[in-house]
């Protein structure tokens, strides 16, 4: 079946390798056409007024003008759909995050060796990542701004009763995908140091999240770490889940700690927010507020059902404060969701609902 609107795609890079890997890789879906390439950002610039493309790949390292002063610029005068080219390297992921607190909507990896067979395997899902990115909604940024599938099943089995109830103390979990950067580190950020407990998943690869983790703590009131095996889930702190694993929220008697484990991917993403939400239905029920914010996809839907059904407060981002309004459509779709409301109201609310239970 063939596409009423062709995305058009600009490659910017400065290998003459990934641009050919890219093109050739964008070019096998119909719907999508790679209207040029550039080798810089100062050739990008003159091909963006010509071709004018949907969405733009962009690498970060980049001679006569590295990625991230392109895409601050870019995003200040002519804000447009970016999706990062990072390499798995810490300053790739510390560079890559910065580049989403800028307005870019994703961002794929590349491998460092063996470009052209394994590059191709890292590409599995750009295509979804280049619709997703062309649908999305692009905000302009000051200068100065920085900014086969499975279910939970293959995790955790369903919880059968209600959650043990021995504990009043409140629990937040959160679950968010693409535009979830920007949107947990303005949420993330405005909360106070007498928080309760959050747990966090961001679909996001292996190395990333650790270096999310640090940055977070470093514009927050409240600490953030990425989660080990074990920790434990207290008042003032958020847990991010590590981007190779699953993180099931547990209690032994009055404490919350988090199991991360290893397991299949579930609708397509180890972490799965399904399979945070349905821990949190199964332990905490009543006592869990569960929130999904900005994302491609359903994960979370069908967790967030669960622990509004144990009890749980369950809000839901709003369609115009979201990047991809996926995630929370799906959520409020399958009758998840007891509030929806704009991404700045969200934690106020968190601290007045928590404070009413006490």
């Amino acid at each position: 079946m063939g596409y009423l609107n062709i995305i058009k795609v600009l490659i910017v890079d400065d290998s003459a390798l990934v641009r050919q890997i890219l093109t050739d890789f964008l070019s096998s879906d119909s719907g999508i056409e790679v209207v040029g390439v550039a080798s810089d950002p100062i050739i990008a610039i003159d091909k963006i007024k010509r071709l004018k493309p949907d969405v733009l790949t962009l690498d970060v390292e980049m001679p006569r003008m590295d990625g991230l002063t392109f895409l601050e610029k870019l995003m200040s005068t002519n804000p447009m759909p970016v999706l990062m080219v990072s390499s798995l390297t810490e300053r790739g992921c510390e560079t890559t995050l910065k580049a989403l607190e800028l307005g870019a909507i994703d961002f794929i990896t590349k491998p460092k060796i063996d470009m052209v067979e394994k590059l191709p395997q890292a590409m599995s899902d750009l295509t979804g990542k280049v619709r997703a990115a062309a649908s999305a909604r692009v905000r302009r940024h000051s200068a100065r701004e920085v900014r086969p599938k499975l279910s939970a099943d293959a995790i955790l089995a369903k919880n059968k009763t209600q959650a043990m109830v021995e504990t009043t103390d409140k629990v937040v979990v959160i679950g968010a995908s693409t535009g979830g950067v920007e949107a947990l580190a303005e949420l993330i950020s405005a909360l106070p140091p007498d928080s309760p407990g959050i747990c966090v998943v961001q679909h996001m690869p292996d190395k990333f999240t650790n270096a999310f983790a640090r940055r977070l703590n470093s514009i927050s009131r409240v600490g953030v770490k990425e989660a080990k095996n074990g920790d434990s889930v207290l008042g003032g702190h958020v847990l991010i889940a590590p981007g190779s694993s699953h993180m099931l929220l547990k209690r032994s008697g009055a404490r919350y700690y988090v199991e991360i484990k290893d397991g299949p991917l579930v609708n397509r993403h180890r972490p799965s927010v399904d399979v945070l939400f349905r821990s949190a239905a199964k332990y905490a029920g009543r006592n869990a507020v569960g929130i999904i914010l900005t994302g491609m996809g359903d994960d979370g839907a069908r967790g967030l059902k669960e622990a509004k059904d144990a009890g749980a407060l369950t809000i839901a981002q709003d369609e115009a404060s979201c990047v991809v309004f996926g995630m929370p459509k799906e959520a409020i779709k399958a009758g998840a969701v007891d509030k929806v409301m704009g991404l700045k109201s969200i934690p106020n609310y968190i601290a007045r609902s928590v404070k009413a239970a006490m």
